[in-house]
């Protein structure tokens, strides 16, 4: 009598075999699974800085923006009454108009006009425009207005040599200067 071996060679292979089938399934799903999740999360990334890409095509297609802080021209001890105060302006580039908005505080006498100067910045250069802007005649106020540029003048803007300079009636020659900056 021949004894059979308890096991079956054949059905383990057969069983090895269906094991290897499935750990190979489950890697491939694993594999799947996280390359998805990589995925979403590349996606993710790009998405949270998209807002940044839509506000920058929207600023272009709508205009390009500047900002500029105004403070007080340069000064020595003689001026010191007569020049002082803060604010600040956004303007915005579409085509060849610039709109300029802003608000200024503190002058220590009224304003009285605004100048379009070229400049290296932080130091003073020749006015290019008076700005026919709407302006506050006091100590406190806001500034409004548009102005046509040359295309010269539109380089040196976007190259940050541009710089808006309110006059007061105590201080002709310049109150308060700031360069407008993306």
């Amino acid at each position: 009598m021949t004894t059979q071996p308890a096991y079956d060679l054949r059905k383990i292979e057969i069983d090895v075999s269906k094991n290897r089938v499935r750990v190979l399934e489950k890697t491939m799903a694993l594999r799947r699974r996280i390359i998805a999740a990589l995925l979403c999360a590349t996606i993710l990334c790009f998405m949270s800085a998209w807002p940044g890409y839509i506000a920058s095509a929207q600023n272009t297609s709508a205009g390009e923006t500047f900002k500029a802080r105004l403070s007080p021209v340069p000064i020595d001890v003689t001026m010191m009454s007569t020049v002082a105060g803060s604010g600040s302006i956004t303007a915005t580039l579409s085509g060849k108009q610039l709109s300029i908005t802003g608000t200024f505080e503190g002058l220590r006498s009224p304003a009285t006009t605004a100048q379009l100067h070229r400049g290296i910045r932080g130091i003073r250069g020749p006015a290019i425009l008076d700005l026919d802007l709407m302006i506050s005649k006091a100590v406190k106020g806001t500034l409004s207005g548009s102005v046509d540029l040359t295309p010269d003048q539109i380089a040196d803007l976007r190259n940050g040599r541009l710089y808006v300079q309110i006059q007061s009636e105590r201080a002709p020659d310049g109150n308060l200067w700031g360069w407008l900056l993306r």
